[in-house]
């Protein structure tokens, strides 16, 4: 019992461990190739029903992309899910799985089961690219332009700037997700400077002179500005130097003192993900970064919102990313691909302060389904929840959707006996106006069926997911003003607690 499906090969002249595709910001274009038969085990969500109409739901075969930050073999779920969805045979215990792409964008296009891609049933691309990521190792410093800026780039350097699209993005964690996102507020910086030479000596006297004496919120943008053009533009052989010593001095710290709780616990938590970048990054002074970005640990379930030109890096854990169509990245560290760093200096808005992070807001009269909606009218995303003995009937949309199953399994009917087998990893295309899915999980199941759906976004006007356009919106990690904070209760700790404040001493 078998179907045959029509799936782009891998490239004929690439050594047998090559990736599955090209990496999705490789300079090199590849040579169009033409798509060919191959046969895969029958699916019980291909069998079930046909698409003789045009409103039909049609199951989808994304793209699989493995990056050296990815996770290796069946931990990662980018791996499971590409089993699951037929992309791939076997799971190679070695191979990091990174990233799953579900859209129409040119590098990592999605096909039907025929091998017809998705934007030739559409006639067109989507307006945003829904992806599945799995961090095993952190990504680079980077940021993504606006549309005046890509349009720029794409036509000065269209080998690493292969469109002319923005880049906004939306985050949502599907487990426990570490990230740098933002600058810190300048107060913070200051201190960090004053604490850690080796990371001083990498900054002009001119720059450390604009942070120290900054204090009006007017200069602070430009203080900014000079402190990272400064740093990343310090002389290799001097940060390389500056690094060395920093983790010799961070190392011994540690030795003698493992328990330390004398240091306000950021502090701590910089110099541990100052070691841990530096370990996954040798004598990239990139691994400093922690002293100038947020380091955010974000819970399943909640989301952050990325616009253009702010900077970030993704550490470690498993999101799904929604975006603008588009693969614009402009880097400058932790990473051996292309850095541009003097494109990367200019786009920087230098508003202090990470993004709101958030957990979505109940939609459509349902409490199961869960909108996060971003400021931009190219996507938004919808988390369905669905329970053991329930039944939950989706809304029609008037906008093409994709969804994919994110966790457990159950099934789905429609008034035109669409009968779907739901399963962690399958995708599926939803036309607009099709009649709506109801998923049902049979009450035997021990957890729910979990599915994230994606679509042009229906309520920019009312955004859920937003980004910060200066310090008063969140303010950082700790407050230099106030005395050192204590350590929350473990025992009542929530996703973001308003630490207590520990009194000084007399």
């Amino acid at each position: 019992d078998t179907v045959t499906v029509a799936m782009p090969p891998h490239n004929p002249h690439a050594p047998s461990d090559a990736p599955l595709d090209a990496p999705a910001d490789s300079n090199a274009t590849a040579a169009p190739e033409q798509v060919k038969p191959r046969v895969l085990s029958s699916m019980a969500s291909v069998r079930s029903y046909s698409v003789n109409s045009g409103n039909s739901v049609v199951p989808l075969r994304p793209a699989v992309k493995d990056y050296a930050w990815g996770i290796r073999g069946l931990d990662s779920r980018v791996a499971r899910f590409a089993l699951e969805s037929g992309i791939i045979d076997e799971v190679d215990p070695d191979m990091p799985y990174a990233e799953l792409w579900i859209g129409t964008h040119e590098k990592g296009p999605a096909h039907l089961i025929s091998g017809t891609t998705l934007e030739e049933l559409l006639n067109g691309q989507l307006p945003f690219l829904f992806k599945v990521l799995s961090c095993g190792k952190t990504l680079s410093i980077q940021a993504h332009p606006d549309k005046k800026l890509a349009e720029k780039l794409h036509i000065e350097n269209p080998s690493a700037y292969g469109d002319a699209n923005h880049k906004p993005e939306m985050a949502i964690a599907l487990t426990p997700f570490e990230a740098m996102c933002g600058f810190r507020r300048i107060e913070e910086i200051a201190q960090l400077l004053k604490k850690h030479p080796e990371f001083a000596a990498c900054i002009s006297d001119e720059a450390k002179l604009a942070v120290f004496m900054s204090d009006d919120p007017s200069l602070q943008s430009g203080a900014l500005r000079t402190l990272f053009h400064s740093f990343m533009n310090c002389d290799r052989d001097v940060s390389t130097k500056q690094l060395k010593l920093l983790l010799k001095r961070l190392y011994a710290e540690q030795s003698l003192n493992p328990h330390d709780h004398e240091s306000p616990p950021w502090e701590r938590k910089c110099a541990r993900a100052v070691l841990r970048l530096a370990q996954q990054f040798p004598n990239d002074a990139g691994a400093m970064a922690p002293f100038f970005l947020n380091y955010l640990l974000i819970a399943p379930g909640e989301a952050f919102f990325m616009a253009p030109n702010e900077p970030h890096a993704y550490v470690a854990g498993e999101i799904i990313e929604c975006m603008a169509c588009s693969d614009n990245v402009v880097r400058a560290g932790l990473t051996p691909k292309f850095k541009d760093v003097p494109n990367l200096v200019d786009m920087l808005t230098y508003s202090t302060g990470g993004p709101s992070i958030d957990a979505g807001t109940p939609c459509y009269g349902d409490t199961r389904i869960i909108r996060y909606t971003p400021p931009v009218p190219e996507f938004e995303v919808m988390i369905v929840t669905c329970n053991p003995g329930e039944t939950l009937t989706m809304p029609q949309l008037s906008v093409a959707a994709i969804f994919i199953v994110i966790e457990g399994s159950g099934n789905t009917d429609n008034e035109d006996g669409q009968r779907l087998v739901m399963r962690p990893g399958r995708t599926y295309f939803v036309p607009p106006g099709c009649p709506p899915l109801t998923f049902a999980v049979n009450e035997t199941k021990r957890g729910p069926l979990r599915v994230a759906v994606a679509h042009e976004n229906l309520h920019v006007d009312d955004p859920t997911v937003v980004n910060p356009e200066g310090p008063s919106h969140w303010k950082g990690e700790f407050d230099v003003d106030k005395p050192r904070l204590e350590i929350p209760d473990l025992g009542s700790l929530s996703p973001h607690p308003s630490p207590r404040v520990m009194q000084p001493k007399d």
